[in-house]
């Protein structure tokens, strides 16, 4: 198994916000944590049907300011 590393390759912050858009106007950031195992995956909810894009996995909170400084977001949503 491969553990893609953000920041080198295709992986970087760049080509993160240019392959996975974030639109204000219909999604809104979101990190989904399981009960069960406490995993944590932040991405974007369609506001309209609800669809969950998945963006990166989320094991510290340094991963989570990652993903708020990639996108340019303040507060992320948590959703169980």
């Amino acid at each position: 198994m491969k553990i893609l590393k953000f920041g080198s390759g295709r992986f970087g912050k760049k080509n993160l916000s240019e392959e996975i858009r974030f639109d204000p106007e219909t999604q809104y950031a979101v990190i989904r944590s399981s009960i069960c195992t406490g995993e944590k995956v932040a991405g974007f909810k369609d506001k309209k049907d609800g669809h969950f894009t998945e963006v990166m996995l989320i094991r510290s909170p340094e991963d989570e300011a990652l993903f708020k400084q990639i996108y340019g977001i303040d507060t992320v949503k948590v959703e169980y």
